[in-house]
C-alpha cells in the first residue's frame, strides 16, 4: 500500500498564501503521479493540480497562475504552493497518488479556510 500524509492546511486571510505538503510512504510500489483535489461542502471533489514523475504538471483553469505544484521524487513528496488565496478556495484538500498498477491512493485531507 501507499500511505499519504498531508500537512500545511490552516486559516489564512484573503490574498495570503499557504503551502501544502504530502509525503507518500511506499515500499515496493512505484508512484506514477501525484496530485491534489479539493472538495467544498455540498460540492463535488475537483482536481486542483497533478504532476507526473516526469515533471509534467496539469492545473485546473481556476487555479492556473495562482497555484504551483511541485514534486520531490527522491522523497516521494508533493507540494502545492497556493498564492493569492480567495474565500472560494476554502475546501478540504486531498492528496492523491497513482501507482503503476493503476491504483489510486488518498490522504485524509487537510482543511484550508480563507477568510474575507
Amino acid at each position: 500500500q501507499v500511505q499519504l500524509v498531508e500537512s500545511g492546511g490552516g486559516l489564512v486571510q484573503a490574498g495570503g498564501s499557504l503551502r501544502l505538503s504530502c509525503a507518500a510512504s511506499t515500499s515496493k510500489i512505484s508512484i506514477s503521479a501525484m496530485g491534489w483535489y479539493r472538495q467544498a461542502p455540498g460540492q463535488q471533489r475537483e482536481l486542483v493540480a497533478r504532476i507526473t514523475s516526469g515533471g509534467t504538471s496539469t492545473y485546473a483553469d481556476s487555479m492556473k497562475g495562482r497555484f504551483t505544484i511541485s514534486r520531490d521524487n527522491a522523497k516521494n513528496t508533493v507540494y502545492l504552493q497556493m498564492n493569492s488565496l480567495k474565500p472560494e478556495d476554502t475546501a478540504v484538500y486531498y492528496c492523491t497518488a497513482l501507482d503503476r498498477y493503476f491504483n489510486n491512493y488518498w490522504g485524509q485531507g487537510t482543511q484550508v479556510t480563507v477568510s474575507s
